[in-house]
């Protein structure tokens, strides 16, 4: 076997063992390589999407000089990926990142901070939800894009930031450095009448894990097993597809859960629920919103097509499809790239359409249903937004018992 056949087939195996892997954010990223790749590392990029990508396209004419346009003809969800970008992956599944601990958005001509993550450099700095970044480093950020800001936000590594942010009609000055950050996916309160409320914020190695230690420390506090359950889905972007595979099979008794569709022997996997229901039947209602993505999806669309769940809010984002990572090279980089679109139990794909919830709530209902109001406890919640679901259980009651 000579050196690229021990190549392709140990590609061929990574592929196998890592094709769980969804995209943790749904926000496309630009997929123009900025390196120059030797003939070999060429050779490998042409190879492996010819071979893995979802779907087949005519490569014969790509080489050194046109390879950004064969990336352009990807879908917005595969790139090459450098040595940071391919450690940011592994470090975000294994629920850890580098960073400030901030969410944003653009908001006209600002990058808006949306939330600040519990315990992170930007909470403990003192940045707020709706601080309008202006300045970093003294570099005027206002018309960048969210890539851009981000950047400039990279390129401080663990180096101090200084910020100038706009809040409301004054200017504040901001001083933080990026550090590791412990991703805490679950969070959860228990509420009146044994009713649960889990907030999974994405989806990771360890996210299984909490949710089952979750309910487990929910169900020893009420003393009982919990009479209902609410699985808060709303803005989160995602993770591994086997998180949410072991995820949805706390919930299920049988059926299946996802089922995985692509070009190549391993890319064609159907995934089933095994027997055991953590909350023995008791109902459920999963809360989705436009930003729930991938992993969300995979979970929302199990419990609703096996009439173990009650979906409320919007429908969700829509990005039905699977990301595997290749590696390049020694190893130190790789391709991340689109090779299967996953189903619904019932064969429907969400790509580009998402889930439909079965009972729609307008973002201002919403927003009532204040995730870090309900966690927290806050008195707001009991009438401002618990009490608007009440209503929706015994439709949810109605699904467990015609099972």
């Amino acid at each position: 076997m000579n050196r690229q056949t021990r190549f392709y087939a140990l590609a061929a195996r990574y592929v196998a063992l890592l094709g769980i892997l969804l995209l943790l954010s749904f926000s496309a990223l630009s997929q123009t390589p900025a390196k120059k790749f030797s003939a070999q590392e060429m050779d490998e990029i042409l190879y492996h999407i010819h071979t893995y990508y979802v779907e087949d396209l005519p490569l014969s004419r790509y080489n050194q000089s046109n390879l950004s346009s064969l990336f352009d003809n990807l879908d917005p969800y595969s790139k090459y990926l450098d040595s940071e970008e391919l450690e940011a992956i592994f470090s975000a599944a294994n629920g850890r990142y580098t960073g400030l601990g901030i969410e944003v958005e653009e908001q006209g001509n600002y990058v808006t901070i949306v939330d600040t993550l519990p315990n992170s450099p930007a909470e403990i700095a003192g940045i707020e939800r709706g601080d309008k970044l202006s300045l970093i480093n003294n570099i005027d950020v206002t018309g960048k894009t969210i890539a851009e800001v981000s950047a400039l936000l990279k390129a401080a590594n663990k180096n101090q930031l200084q910020l100038v942010v706009l809040r409301g009609s004054s200017a504040v000055n901001i001083a933080l450095k990026r550090q590791e950050i412990v991703l805490e996916s679950v969070a959860s309160k228990l509420l009146k009448d044994g009713t649960g409320f889990l907030s999974v914020n994405s989806f990771n190695h360890h996210t299984y894990h909490d949710v089952a230690r979750q309910i487990n420390y929910l169900q020893l506090q009420y003393g009982d097993a919990l009479k209902k359950l609410v699985i808060d889905l709303r803005d989160n972007p995602g993770g591994t597809l086997n998180s949410a595979v072991a995820i949805s099979d706390l919930f299920l008794d049988s059926g299946t859960i996802v089922t995985t569709k692509g070009r190549f022997f391993d890319a064609n996997q159907a995934y089933f629920a095994r027997q055991g229901d953590i909350l023995n039947g008791a109902p459920i209602v999963v809360l989705i919103n436009n930003n729930s993505a991938s992993a969300a999806e995979i979970l929302a669309a199990a419990l609703k097509d096996n009439k173990r769940a009650l979906v409320v809010g919007l429908r969700s984002y829509g990005k039905g499809s699977v990301q595997s990572l290749i590696p390049i090279g020694n190893g130190t980089t790789a391709l991340k790239l689109t090779t299967a679109r996953y189903y619904t139990p019932t064969g429907t794909s969400i790509e580009g359409t998402g889930v439909e919830p079965d009972v729609y709530f307008t973002k201002q209902a919403l927003s009532l249903l204040d995730k870090s109001a309900i966690i927290t406890g806050e008195e707001s919640i009991k009438t401002n937004g618990i009490e608007q679901l009440a209503s929706h259980w015994p439709k949810a009651f109605a699904l467990v018992q015609s099972q």
